[in-house]
């Protein structure tokens, strides 16, 4: 999948560990306390970090918002099927994803 549209360092690097399931690479760009939002409900980010990498991943990258912090796309979910979703990423002060939000995008 081509991820050049990302422009943001950071995001293109949690979606390149996202899509190839690196946990550890993922994680590492997460700051301790950040927290998840699945179409706008609080989940659990660590089980999310172990789990769903493993079994979901996007199929293509449709459009890349807010400067390259939102990334639409068709996904695929082993659990869910197949669906458009978006991954909204929030920095903190330090460069690190202190939010992420997830969910079914509709475009």
């Amino acid at each position: 999948m081509d991820t050049s549209k990302i422009k943001n360092n950071t995001v293109k690097q949690a979606i390149e560990a996202f899509q190839s399931s690196d946990i550890k690479k993922w994680s590492s760009l997460f700051a301790q306390d950040a927290i998840l939002l699945d179409d706008g409900n609080p989940r659990d980010l660590k089980e999310f970090s172990t789990h769903a990498i493993t079994i979901e991943n996007f199929v293509s990258i449709d459009k890349v918002e807010d400067h390259g912090n939102s990334i639409y796309g068709a996904f695929h979910s082993d659990e869910y099927g197949d669906f458009k979703a978006y991954f909204k990423f929030h920095f903190n002060k330090e460069g690190k994803i202190n939010k992420l939000e997830i969910g079914q995008a509709k475009y």
